[in-house]
């Protein structure tokens, strides 16, 4: 079975940073394509990073330069590091994992950017 448990979101000043984790169990990150979405309400859940194996991460045009995203094979762990955070960044932080087809979700772990 598999388990995607996020953490590291909270409230922070807009410029501030923040540093979102996602531990996965049941599956292996380097072996597939791990990345992080948000939503907002009302709002359709858009694509934040991922990263595939052999490639370079991509990211939305709205986080380029900002987010950077991560992992830590032995810890089967992905990271996002977010910089210059800015209030239209906050929102519901879910990490992925695409894997034969198949889409896998975490909970989600929300973070606040006040303005």
């Amino acid at each position: 079975q598999v388990q995607l448990v996020e953490s590291g979101g909270g409230l922070v000043q807009a410029g501030g940073s923040l540093r979102l984790s996602c531990a996965a169990s049941g599956i292996i990150f380097s072996r597939n394509a791990p990345g992080w979405y948000r939503q907002v309400p009302g709002k359709q859940r858009e694509l934040v990073a991922r990263v595939r194996r052999g490639s370079s991460p991509n990211y939305a045009d709205s986080v380029k330069g900002r987010f950077t995203i991560s992992g830590d094979n032995g810890k089967n762990t992905v990271y996002l590091q977010m910089n210059s955070l800015k209030p239209e960044d906050t929102a519901v932080y879910y990490c992925n994992v695409e894997s034969w087809g198949m889409d896998y979700w975490g909970k989600g772990t929300l973070v606040t950017v006040s303005s």
